[in-house]
């Protein structure tokens, strides 16, 4: 690995000398769900425009007008501050306020023609996901974070789509270092009661709640959007469950790309989470599966429910859905 890799990797995973820690569940310190919108007089129209596209994606949008001392006013009231001024600003009215980065609110700033949308700070917590956000009103989110600039999932990612939390936010210097050299395998699952003995290169992540489901879902290639949410719907009918109570959905690592299915997630503010061909054949279905006739892989929606799972059990066998998209439910 260059050493310009390794210094981005460090970046994205600093924390300070006391040890990283996410601590609220609820506020997971992976996602923003508070936002405060800091703009000039001249520009608080473009921040109701942002408020009103964004607001149903947020527990709480609210535009603030900028004074001096705005952001130490309001630090920690807010998930993510999304600056609409020069980065410039931003930087220097918070960066004395910044202690650790698990617990500091993440900040976003977007030029006044929303241009760009840059994340300063908290990348991985909240303001990558709203500069995702804001490129649906035309901004280009220029994100720098390793992993991400790396076309790659870093743990706190990770740990979003499985809808945890990271315990130990150290550990993140060394596993996030490990997904850009192609080196940290699935996540493993272990479920207690149980006492586990980790080293400073093991990330712990956390189920934020332990009764969800997992939406197993394999597809031919090219499956649509609306093909996956048909599918998803007509599964969750034959259930007692809905859509608030999915964790996430889980696939193949060879289906993980299909763009049909990752829009799809994003309508349901869902991740995805991919596992790979050996955990899928341990946890293989009852249904059987061409594919694994064929290519050696199990059926992916049995598997992927199943393996998704706290309980690893299945809530609902395999069912086709025109032919296109294939679903299971697992808990």
């Amino acid at each position: 690995m260059s050493t310009d890799n390794a210094d981005s990797a460090n970046e994205d995973s600093e924390s300070d000398s006391d040890g990283g820690h996410c601590s609220t569940p609820d506020s997971d310190g992976e996602v923003a769900e508070e936002i405060a919108i800091i703009s000039f007089e001249r520009k608080l129209d473009t921040a109701e425009e942002i408020e009103a596209e964004l607001g149903d994606r947020y527990e709480t949008i609210d535009v603030i007008e900028y004074h001096g001392d705005v952001f130490a006013e309001h630090w920690g009231e807010y998930d993510c501050f999304v600056g609409l001024m020069a980065s410039g600003i931003a930087m220097r009215k918070t960066a004395h306020l910044l202690d650790d980065k698990w617990d500091d609110p993440a900040i976003c700033v977007v030029d006044e023609e929303l241009t760009w949308a840059i994340p300063i700070t908290g990348g991985h917590h909240g303001a990558n996901q709203v500069a995702q956000d804001l490129a649906t009103m035309g901004a280009v989110p220029a994100m720098t974070t390793a992993s991400e600039a790396a076309g790659k999932q870093g743990v706190e990612s990770k740990a979003k789509a499985m809808d945890a939390h990271v315990v130990n936010g150290d550990s993140t210097v060394k596993t996030n270092l490990a997904v850009l050299d192609d080196e940290l395998g699935p996540v493993a699952r272990l479920d207690g009661p149980k006492a586990v003995l980790v080293g400073d290169d093991v990330t712990v992540l956390k189920r934020n709640k332990d009764d969800g489901i997992v939406l197993g879902t394999g597809s031919v290639s090219g499956a649509s959007k609306g093909a996956f949410l048909a599918a998803w719907e007509e599964a969750l009918e034959q259930t007692d469950y809905d859509v608030d109570d999915v964790e996430f959905v889980g696939t193949a690592t060879r289906k993980e790309d299909e763009e049909g299915l990752l829009e799809a997630a994003r309508e349901f503010d869902l991740g995805v989470v991919a596992f790979d061909k050996e955990t899928l054949l341990e946890h293989e279905g009852p249904t059987p599966s061409k594919s694994k006739e064929l290519i050696g892989w199990p059926g992916v929606s049995e598997a992927s429910a199943i393996a998704g799972g706290a309980e690893q059990e299945l809530v609902l066998e395999k069912i086709s859905y025109e032919n296109e998209v294939t679903v299971a439910i697992g808990r």
